[in-house]
């Protein structure tokens, strides 16, 4: 069973990694989302759940108007071929989350099996504050960017920070 948000918030407890939620109505785009980013401050996401042709497993995290070259980004994250996105049933099986709550908080779901490498967009770890869902689309949680470091390790993640967006590779120039 995938995990619940009150068992994601006694992890985060249990991490020491302070956290604030604000529950509102289910969010499925980042267009839908625009109303959120005046009443939560911090940097907001969106989360890109893709295999490649290996079928590789990856969770590439980056703000939410970052701008992904599909067709390039395997080359940076270290993919064998173009990558293309995960289908809702892989999403449950292995980060037990449905499409539009996709979220680095997940990554608690691939504790035993770590089949997902999580990439963190240089220009999202600029930020101090970011905000993703904790496991639904119904809320927003807002966590320290080294808080989410320590928690993806402590689900047994070594997180790559890579300049994956066109702003964090162009900043890289």
């Amino acid at each position: 069973m995938p995990a619940t948000r009150d068992e994601l918030m006694t992890f985060l407890e249990e991490l020491d990694i302070g956290v604030s939620t604000v529950d509102h109505e289910p969010v499925f785009t980042v267009a839908e989302s625009g109303g959120l980013h005046d009443r939560i401050p911090g940097g907001h996401t969106k989360n890109l759940f893709v295999k490649d042709k290996k079928s590789r497993l990856f969770l590439i995290v980056v703000l939410h108007d970052a701008e992904i070259d599909l067709k390039k980004v395997h080359q940076i994250i270290g993919g064998q071929g173009r990558v293309s996105f995960g289908n809702a049933d892989l999403l449950m099986e292995v980060l037990g989350v449905e499409p539009g709550s996709v979220t680095p908080f997940s990554l608690m779901n691939d504790r035993e099996a770590l089949r997902v490498t999580p990439v963190f967009d240089a220009a999202m770890m600029q930020h101090d504050i970011l905000n993703y869902h904790p496991l639904k689309n119904d809320a927003t949680t807002t966590i320290r960017a080294e808080d989410l470091v320590k928690f993806a390790k402590a689900c047994g993640h070594d997180p790559q920070v890579l300049a994956v967006s066109e702003q964090a590779r162009n900043a890289a120039h």
